[in-house]
């Protein structure tokens, strides 16, 4: 499932740092590899039973960790979305309800840094390196590769 901070909060952001963002989430995604992808190409990467026994335990201890977290974020962003959808805002009320989502937020982004990490850390060069050229000959070929960015575990 995904866990992004509200549409709300996120047009709080100014457009330069919101630029900054997109190139950082640009340069994460081309260094880090989606675990759904590493797995699809298991095969044409010589994955071992061993690593692909990693890459799962490592799913799920992130799938451990982080089902709290998204459980310990609804309820505040639900109470945000209504704090400003109200006609006037209490603006302590929404920066208070703001910083308790954007805690919980990057604290799903640690731990979703950590799987993708780990899973990375799996991999051997050479693996990484085919990985990258199958991500590549995917996106050019249109068959849309997924890419960190758009993992349930990427880091947003």
């Amino acid at each position: 499932m995904k866990w992004t901070i509200p549409a709300v909060v996120l047009s709080l952001a100014v457009a330069s740092a919101a630029g900054a963002q997109a190139k950082a989430d640009d340069a994460f995604a081309r260094a880090m590899f989606d675990p759904q992808f590493v797995l699809k190409h298991a095969q044409a990467i010589s994955l071992t039973p061993a690593q692909r026994r990693g890459i799962l335990d490592e799913l799920k201890t992130a799938q451990t960790a982080l089902a709290p977290l998204q459980v310990d974020m609804a309820e505040p962003a639900l109470e945000l979305v209504e704090l400003l959808e109200s006609t006037r805002i209490d603006e302590s009320k929404a920066m208070a309800k703001i910083d308790q989502v954007l805690k919980i937020e990057n604290e799903v982004k640690k731990r979703q840094a950590v799987f993708v990490i780990r899973v990375k850390n799996i991999l051997t060069p050479e693996q990484q390196s085919k990985l990258r050229s199958l991500r590549e000959a995917e996106s050019k070929g249109g068959e849309g590769a997924p890419d960190a960015a758009e993992s349930p575990f990427a880091i947003r």
